[in-house]
């Protein structure tokens, strides 16, 4: 099972690595790929995966509780970290978000191969709640050790329009609210969102491995390291605690360790960017974390 459901997302990731290298993909097809996933492929696959889901699925809240406690806590323990080992204003946003920000593509991926629909339902629900608190605790870092002074309003202004222009979000919302209508899509549009969503995970895992280089390590091993190990190492231990405590099982808990133990998310590189953060740093743990999450995820699935 371990094989079957890893080895062809990883197999992708590395293709994407070996098509730049060689030059079949540029940089200018990586980035309109890059749109299209983010704002039309994947958001209609959430929302159908989702909008197909039974009542039971959607209203069982355990496991986005227990998620979100994992999580925080995370958040707690790495600013601890941050002040205690002198993490540098300019790093600090960026390391906090290689801490607990996870990468949505290869979650879908790794779920649907291994959990079916019924994982990737569980899993659109999960992310539809942990994002936006993500947003928020991300978006507050940034700014609260920027080197660059933010007024009230505009770390207001940056959080909300983190939120509302998020379009995972907003088809997550969507996915829920329709699916409790109980209405099945009609067969024209089922077929229309199935073919839709068969281009979304192979487009989404090409662009990850196109991205990794491993230039920007130099000058940021240290911090990367420690941001992977908080990622796919204590985040995977503290979540399944909170699993066993909130009485988690099932797919349910299955969808959540392998929740826990994604890597990073590419997405820090982007809101690092905005908000005058260490990009250099995001692009380093994003490699090191994808690396690392080869070995740590396969552990995740035997458990």
């Amino acid at each position: 099972m371990v094989l079957q459901s890893l080895f062809p997302v990883f197999a992708l990731i590395v293709l994407g690595k070996l098509l730049r290298h060689f030059e079949f993909t540029s940089e200018i097809f990586l980035k309109t790929s890059d749109r299209l996933v983010y704002f039309i492929f994947f958001p209609v696959m959430l929302f159908w995966k989702i909008g197909s889901a039974s009542s039971s699925v959607v209203m069982n809240w355990n496991y986005c509780s227990a998620a979100v406690c994992a999580i925080f806590s995370l958040y707690l323990v790495s600013t601890a970290y941050m002040l205690i080992a002198g993490v540098p204003r300019r790093k600090a946003g960026t390391f906090s978000q290689s801490c607990y920000r996870f990468n949505t593509y290869i979650g879908m991926a790794i779920i649907l191969n291994a959990l079916g629909e019924a994982g990737v339902r569980a899993f659109g629900i999960l992310i539809g709640m942990a994002i936006p608190i993500i947003n928020v605790m991300a978006v507050s870092t940034l700014i609260w050790f920027s080197e660059q002074r933010y007024s009230f309003a505009e770390r207001l202004r940056f959080t909300v329009k983190a939120l509302i222009s998020n379009p995972l979000i907003i088809a997550c919302i969507a996915g829920v609210v329709y699916s409790r209508t109980r209405i099945p899509f009609p067969a024209f549009l089922n077929n229309t969102f199935q073919l839709t969503s068969l281009v979304t995970l192979p487009l989404a895992l090409l662009s990850i491995g196109a991205g990794l280089t491993v230039k920007n390590l130099k000058g940021n091993l240290k911090p990367a390291l420690a941001a992977c190990g908080f990622k796919l190492v204590l985040l995977p231990l503290v979540g399944f605690l909170f699993l066993k405590g909130f009485s988690v099982s099932g797919v349910a808990f299955q969808v959540c360790m392998i929740f826990f133990a994604l890597p990073t998310s590419t997405a820090i590189y982007v809101l690092s960017s905005q908000l005058n953060s260490d990009t250099e740093l995001a692009s380093a743990t994003i490699m090191l974390s994808t690396i690392f999450s080869f070995v740590t995820l396969p552990i995740v699935l035997m458990i």
